[in-house]
Parts: C-alpha cells; structure tokens; sequence
C-alpha cells in the first residue's frame, strides 16, 4: 500500500498530543456544542476551525481532555485527503 493511500484513510488515537497536533495544523481550537453543556461543564466535543460555529463553545484543552477521557472515547481522523492535501475529517468514537 503506497504511504498516499495509508495517509487517505482514517486513523484512531486516544494521544492528547496527536489530537491537539492535528487540530492545531488545521487551525481547529477545542470546542463544546452550547445546547449539550451542562451545569458549567463541558458538553458534547468538537473541533472547531475557523469562522466559528456559532452553536459552539471554544474550551481550553485542559477542559477539553478532562472531558474527552471522562467520556471513554478516541479520535478518529485523517491526516490527508485522497489527493494529498490536509484533511479536517474527524469524528469522536466509543473505544
């Protein structure tokens, strides 16, 4: 398999610093879905980029992660597109 087409495809992680070094490349800031918060705590995640969404919350990543691992779940990503460019394809799933 040519390291283009392993780069294609979706990869999962549970690493704090895999997913803030992606997020980070592609100009996304940690984020929280506004209607899902509760109480002062962080709601449902994502990643936001820029103009923000505004039925978002940008978090800090210390919160951010708190939240990711309470949640049991990993990061689910693609580091580039079929034809070489930087993907933002992400999605958060159950381990």
């Amino acid at each position: 398999m040519s390291s283009k087409s392993q780069t294609s495809e979706a990869q999962q992680t549970t690493s704090h610093d895999v997913i803030r070094k992606w997020a980070e490349e592609r100009g996304g800031k940690p984020a929280t879905v506004k209607a899902t918060e509760e109480d002062g705590h962080a709601g449902i995640l994502r990643i936001d980029f820029d103009p923000p969404d505004e039925g978002l919350d940008r978090i800090s990543w210390d919160e951010f992660f708190a939240k990711f691992d309470e949640a049991g779940i990993a990061f689910l990503h693609q580091e580039e597109t079929k034809d070489g460019k930087p993907s933002r394809f992400h999605n958060f799933v159950r381990r």
